[in-house]
């Protein structure tokens, strides 16, 4: 774990450098840096400047955008006045810490009181001011980018105060949007905070928000979603974003949010949308559940419309969560009796030079021929050993590529000996043992794939 350090103990630093060994001012500031950079100091945030030369403010336009915020906010909130003044504030800071140097930005406005600040804010505005809650809010979203930051957030009460926005402003798509834009941040990386939220019962609002369809083409609020159910504090031995997944489920969320996908959600946020359906697909009933509501003829023409439209983005999210979904055995005949195998067959002709498409359907076939020589058999059929082959020549240097068409080429043949001569003939043995000798990350997989193709010497 990084030193803590603040910004008095560097200033210390310099000026002692300064002072105390003679060093030049530069010299003495680049000293500092190294020295604390060596012993594992945390930098980030730290305004690296000579003490005495410039106010932090003039050094950091981020703290001079801070200061003018903090002098300001409480008379032009009280008043209602100069509220035009306080949103420019805002959308300065945002700009910053959305710049190029965002994260520093971001960093150095959370080490002088950023989060506490536009906290605070929220609490003065409340939903009377609707333009200045919403850019407080998008504000704190982009300030909030660690786990430092999300625990000034909880200790500032801060999941509290959003939610209490979110029920009040939920006529506000603008509100909304913004609000679940920090709920997200908030959530990123902090267990505790993930526990804040749900004992807030977000997940209550969010099934709320969702059953409007004015209110359903949000990427934040699908954002969100995928946060608050992914496992991603490494603090915390076992996360408790299983159980939350069940609760989304049992309340119905997934219903509707394959209800979202049916109503066809603008491109740009469908992808946000798979993924916050995936966080939730987290065991064989929920999976289930999201087929027998159309779930799954929702992807496969998301699918066919991505292959038409050349959407690689689309076509990437919709399969990888259609590959969830195929890990149970009642979505696999389903996606079988669609013609699935034939409808991804036809999503990689139109991706032909895209491993990242090709790796998705492999990924999707190994999962639907798992266990099921029927469909192993028909995956041959229709051409994936060829796929497979292809795939291998055509991307070399790929390594996941490699990996997974090894992958699917072991579920091809375990259980269908027939396979195995009509993968050799083609040239498997030979690509699979380069794949393996490029690279490391493939080596289980290849030597899997040559000792299930009958080959002795597999570990070779």
């Amino acid at each position: 774990m990084a030193i803590a350090i603040s910004q008095e103990a560097f200033d210390a630093m310099v000026r002692e450098n300064m002072e105390d060994l003679g060093m030049e001012p530069d010299e003495a500031l680049a000293d500092a840096v190294d020295a604390l950079t060596l012993q594992g100091a945390d930098l980030s945030g730290i305004i690296k400047r000579v003490p005495g030369e410039a106010a932090a403010a003039e050094v950091s336009p981020v703290v001079r955008v801070l200061d003018e915020l903090k002098a300001s906010h409480s008379t032009s909130v009280g008043s209602g006045q100069d509220l035009n003044g306080l949103v420019s504030l805002l959308d300065e800071l945002r700009g910053l810490c959305c710049s190029g140097e965002g994260t520093e930005n971001a960093a150095i406005a959370v080490r002088n009181g950023g989060v506490e600040a536009l906290v605070a804010l929220c609490v003065s505005a409340r939903v009377g001011h609707e333009r200045l809650l919403a850019s407080a809010l998008k504000t704190l979203s982009s300030v909030i980018r660690d786990l430092g930051s999300t625990e000034k957030f909880r200790q500032s009460d801060g999941p509290k105060i959003v939610i209490d926005l979110l029920k009040e402003g939920s006529e506000s798509s603008d509100l909304l949007d913004a609000g679940f834009s920090v709920v997200a941040a908030g959530s990123a990386g902090n267990e505790v905070v993930k526990e804040s939220f749900m004992d807030l019962k977000v997940d209550e609002l969010i099934l709320q928000v969702t059953r409007e369809k004015s209110k359903a083409n949000m990427q934040s609020l699908f954002d969100a979603i995928r946060v608050l159910l992914t496992p991603d504090d490494n603090r915390v031995v076992a996360s408790q974003v299983y159980g939350y997944s069940r609760r989304f489920a049992e309340i119905g969320i997934p219903e509707v949010l394959v209800n979202t996908l049916r109503e066809h959600v603008i491109p740009s946020i469908l992808p946000s949308a798979c993924a916050a359906l995936k966080s939730i697909a987290v065991n064989d009933e929920i999976c289930r559940s999201i087929s027998e509501n159309g779930g799954i003829d929702v992807l496969l023409k998301c699918i066919d419309e991505a292959g038409e439209q050349k959407n690689r983005v689309i076509a990437r999210s919709c399969c990888s969560l259609l590959s969830k979904l195929a890990a149970s055995d009642a979505n696999k005949s389903v996606i079988i009796q669609r013609d699935g195998f034939d409808r991804f067959l036809k999503l990689t002709s139109g991706f032909s030079e895209d491993p990242a498409i090709i790796q998705e359907v492999m990924s999707m076939v190994t999962v639907l021929t798992l266990r099921s020589p029927e469909n192993a058999a028909r995956a041959m059929e229709v051409g994936y050993g060829t796929l497979a082959i292809q795939s291998m020549q055509r991307f070399p240097s790929s390594g996941q590529t490699q990996k997974q068409a090894c992958l699917m080429i072991r579920n091809l043949v375990v259980r269908n000996p027939e396979n195995r001569t009509i993968l050799l003939n083609d040239g498997a043995e030979k690509l699979i043992r380069k794949a393996k000798l490029m690279h490391g990350s493939c080596k289980d997989a290849a030597s899997s794939a040559l000792r299930d193709l009958g080959l002795h010497n597999y570990n070779a």
